[in-house]
């Protein structure tokens, strides 16, 4: 271990000592934060610029799709430790500690840009009580925390980075039930403060210094993304050569080294964090004068992988695009959310429709009104309903809703009976007893 990194491990009993927070920003990292802080018995204000979006959050309605986040904030305004307001000044004039919990978009050279992290700061810096703590929730590069100092120009205000490890879908329990938490500052009581605030949580606290904390975040990132590259590699390899990806996974994943998790071949990977992240440790590691090879194949193995799966939709109508129809289910890039953030599905069916075909889709939880549909892209309400007329059933998000769904029914609504499995989430069996043709990946 680093000399100057301490290794702590919290107990299970509540806060001895109740924070009144600070969450700007409440998208899925601040209002998952926010909320989970509050059920941790901390007084929490959550800011955001949108005036309709505070509206709502008022009001109990939750903007996004987040398994158990809905309870959370209901729980929390009852109690009256979770409330919302419109801008950052309202909810930072008070508080002992605030969160930055802003976006933190690519820039084109595939840098993060810092705007809204030193707006935010720069906008709280005039009402921060003395000796408050500021802490980068947002995913950022390593240095910002003196971006974050430079920005607030206050001496006695500290900041702490404090990098989120969740996942869409399962947010609250990577919260309430993290594997570690992380916390990083040159100042050792600043940090000590920042760690105390998930007492009340069974697991590891890291804290170190602020570029070793900025760094971990994205090489865990970077790292998971790999893993799916990888797999979807050998799943490529498993095709070639007639073995079968699943059992693959088995034997590898049964090695305490390497582990099952993430492991799990797809259509490519997506979402808010890992193409973004991956991207921008290269671009860290080129100012480091490090050329991140490795990294910059894992990224080119899984733009492959989009173009794998189209591939594998222009054979199964043998070769002619034009005037054939391809059903799709899922769009968001996995189940358990409403986020359509660099979805794999996405861009595939971006390629699809490219190349000339008619692409109809289904999502659980996907309205046509949600940004990032394309254009010609046609939503149906059901998944039956959008296989009508389809010469091809393309799976794309593993939603467990679709396993469920009888291969007869499907047999009797499509023009042709192929199905890709671009999750090797249905039974294959099933599906070509009733006289499918399925594909699924590395099988």
């Amino acid at each position: 271990m680093a000399e100057n990194t301490v290794c702590l491990q919290l107990g299970l009993g509540s806060s001895e000592l109740t924070k009144n927070l600070a969450i700007i920003g409440t998208g899925y990292v601040g209002l998952t934060t926010g909320a989970c802080l509050a059920h941790l018995g901390h007084k929490v204000v959550c800011a955001d610029v949108d005036p309709e979006k505070i509206a709502k959050l008022q009001s109990g309605i939750i903007p996004i799709v987040e398994l158990g986040l809905s309870e959370l904030v209901a729980e929390g305004m009852a109690s009256g430790r979770l409330s919302f307001v419109v801008g950052s000044v309202e909810a930072a004039k008070s508080c002992d500690i605030a969160f930055l919990c802003v976006p933190t978009p690519q820039g084109e050279d595939g840098s993060a840009d810092l705007s809204y992290v030193q707006r935010a700061a720069e906008e709280i810096a005039p009402v921060l009580p003395f000796e408050a703590i500021v802490v980068n929730k947002s995913t950022v590069p390593v240095g910002s925390t003196k971006v974050v100092e430079r920005a607030l120009k206050r001496p006695d205000v500290k900041v702490v980075s404090n990098p989120e490890f969740l996942r869409e879908g399962s947010a609250v329990q990577d919260f309430l039930k993290p594997d570690r938490v992380v916390v990083g500052s040159d100042d050792q009581a600043a940090a000590m403060k920042v760690a105390s605030l998930y007492d009340g949580l069974s697991t590891r606290v890291i804290i170190t210094d602020p570029a070793s904390a900025e760094t971990i975040k994205y090489a865990a990132n970077a790292f998971l993304a790999t893993k799916l590259s990888f797999v979807n590699a050998v799943a490529a390899i498993c095709e070639g050569v007639g073995a079968d990806i699943n059992d693959v996974v088995v034997g590898m994943g049964s090695d305490k080294r390497i582990g099952e998790n993430f492991l799990r071949p797809g259509p490519g990977w997506g979402g808010s964090c890992f193409p973004k992240d991956s991207r921008a440790l290269i671009k860290i590691a080129e100012d480091a004068n490090y050329s991140f090879d490795l990294l910059k194949g894992v990224i080119t193995v899984n733009d492959q992988q989009f173009e794998r799966v189209v591939q594998k939709v222009v054979q199964a109508v043998g070769g002619d695009t034009t005037e054939k129809t391809i059903a799709v289910w899922g769009l968001t890039f996995k189940a358990g959310t409403d986020d359509l953030r660099d979805s794999p599905s996405i861009e595939i069916i971006k390629r699809l429709l490219a190349l000339g075909f008619k692409v109809q889709a289904f999502d659980p939880t996907v309205e046509n009104s949600k940004s990032g549909i394309p254009e010609n892209l046609n939503l149906f309400l059901s998944p039956i309903e959008v296989t009508v007329g389809a010469n091809v059933l393309l799976v794309l998000t593993e939603w467990d809703d679709f396993k469920w769904i009888s291969p007869t029914t499907i047999a009797t609504t499509m023009n042709g009976k192929q199905i890709i499995d671009a999750r090797n989430l249905l039974d294959r069996k099933d599906w070509e007893r009733v006289g499918f043709r399925y594909q699924g990946i590395g099988r």
